[in-house]
């Protein structure tokens, strides 16, 4: 949060919304890209069977509301009449279905989901590939629904909405079911070139189109700020400006807005794209609507990021601790030499999406020996990652023709120095760090300054270049890019040599399923 000196003394600012998988967040924001305020709710998830991940849906409205309420209640009376727009964020492919007063019908069914995989090997194939960009795997919401379709097919036979969590959310906040292009296009429902939903997708899902919120362009009006509302906080009947998902939305708040400079989110997932001015489609990445009106991101994603971290200390680790960063364990895994001593992961613990997309693949630590340690286990964990990631930039840059010269990045395992260096020294790339740490909201709050001209036009790069701000840059050791590169060439002969156990394993998981109770009080 910027110092009260930092803060721009004139200008509009808006409020940013991002409602992630584990929280939804709200900062204000002002034109020099300085967040004032932030405020957070968590969101309890639900692991109701093995490999299923949900939300009460109701939360992320109740969530929202509660954050925007306690950020604009720091702003003083006159500065909240400076307030102009808000811009939303949101968790990509996660969806609910609800009734015509906004109430759902069941769980919402999130992103990292893995129920589908019968209706991915159903209906997955080259053609919806192309048609909507996405690649047939776990995380687009079409196969999840076809599951409901054919699991719970009173679900939308009753539902009057179906929608992802910013349509819900732009619901609540002016009454009309209405999001943006890219929000809803990680359904994978679109036909993406033309930017609107493809028949042939809704019935494979076992919706249709009256059921679908109708669609407004990034960084454009979708509506006002209902009048109660405003009256509650203080503030105008505001324009409520179309976002997009926070993956596209972090590029956006790092202004990484040119093809040859790609944004690296280590986050819950961990993710990676550029912008493009024309549509492709490639085996690797997957294509997402760009919040710059007329563009294209490019995203490879690998699930297990900070997750597979995170697990790492919470199962393994010091207890006391709880999962939460161990400056200790960083400090042993950093003298550890690079390449852990002969011990490679594959780091597969939530399937593989990129570049393989194999919904059933499973993790692996190979080359055990008495002498390695957890400190050796949490270091190949770190590179494996690493390794997946350049060797994902490498289809990326074949599938567009231009050379990466850097990464903007972001997310919660930036602030490990350790694993900083290992993503510089595995990718070959200067990595320059974002100094905001909620930047996909950033991202949010930039569309939402351009959509109401804040820089004196409507331009979301402009607005970007503006706001962004940056903290250290990370170069690579290129002599150590080189060692990487050849223990990266070991971990990738383990999954052609393991596919098939891990069908074997998935064959045995349908045969005798889990029959284990809910956790409570799930949380990521």
């Amino acid at each position: 949060m910027s110092s009260p000196t930092n803060r721009m003394r004139s200008g509009p600012l808006v409020v940013a919304i991002d409602s992630s998988t584990t929280s939804t967040k709200a900062i204000i924001v002002d034109v020099g890209g300085n967040v004032w305020y932030t405020a957070r709710r968590n969101i309890q998830l639900h692991t109701p069977a093995m490999d299923q991940y949900e939300h009460n849906a109701i939360r992320w409205w109740e969530t929202t509301h509660a954050v925007i309420g306690e950020v604009l209640a720091k702003l003083s009376r006159r500065n909240r009449q400076r307030v102009a727009a808000i811009g939303i964020t949101h968790q990509r492919e996660s969806f609910a279905p609800f009734d015509a007063n906004g109430r759902p019908l069941r769980q919402g069914i999130l992103w990292l989901d893995g129920r589908a995989t019968n209706q991915i090997r159903q209906y997955g194939n080259a053609h919806i590939h192309e048609l909507s960009g996405k690649p047939a795997g776990v995380t687009p919401a079409i196969y999840k629904m076809a599951w409901l379709k054919q699991n719970e097919p009173q679900v939308f036979e009753k539902a009057h909405k179906v929608v992802e969590v910013h349509g819900y959310i732009t619901w609540n906040l002016t009454g009309q079911w209405v999001t943006s292009q890219a929000a809803a296009d990680s359904l994978g429902l679109f036909d993406i070139k033309r930017r609107d939903w493809a028949p042939e997708l809704l019935e494979i899902a076992g919706v249709d189109r009256e059921q679908m919120a109708d669609l407004v362009e990034p960084s454009r009006e979708m509506g006002r700020l209902k009048p109660e509302l405003a009256n509650e906080w203080g503030i105008g009947e505001i324009p409520i400006i179309a976002g997009l998902g926070d993956g596209q939305a972090a590029g956006i708040g790092a202004a990484a807005v040119e093809p040859d400079v790609g944004f690296l989110n280590l986050g819950t997932a961990v993710n990676a794209g550029v912008e493009s001015p024309e549509y492709k489609y490639d085996s690797v990445f997957r294509t997402h609507v760009s919040g710059i009106p007329g563009n294209y991101v490019f995203e490879v994603l690998q699930s297990s990021g900070s997750y597979l971290a995170g697990w790492f200390r919470q199962a393994l680790g010091d207890p006391k601790l709880l999962g939460e960063p161990d400056p200790a364990l960083d400090r042993a895994a950093a003298n550890i030499p690079p390449g852990a001593e002969g011990l490679v992961t594959l780091p597969y613990w939530n399937a593989v999406q990129s570049p393989y997309w194999d919904s059933v693949a499973r993790g692996a630590v190979v080359g055990w020996r008495g002498t390695h340690s957890r400190a050796h286990m949490y270091r190949s964990i770190l590179e494996s990652i690493g390794f997946e990631m350049r060797l994902n930039l490498d289809a990326v840059e074949a599938g567009t023709g231009v050379t990466l010269r850097g990464l903007r990045a972001m997310g919660g395992g930036t602030r490990s120095a350790l694993w900083r260096q290992i993503m510089a020294d595995c990718t070959g790339l200067p990595v320059r760090v974002c100094a905001e740490e909620e930047i996909s909201a950033l991202g949010a709050a930039v569309l939402a300054m351009a959509g109401v001209h804040a820089f004196g036009d409507g331009d979301v790069a402009n607005a970007a270049k503006q706001m962004a701000r940056y903290g250290d840059t990370v170069e690579p050791d290129l002599k150590l890019h080189e060692r990487y590169q050849e223990i990266a060439s070991v971990q990738r002969e383990l999954y052609p040599k393991l596919k098939d156990t891990f069908e074997h394993l998935h064959q045995l998981a349908e045969k005798y399923p889990s029959t284990r109770p809910e956790s409570p009080a799930a949380e990521l």
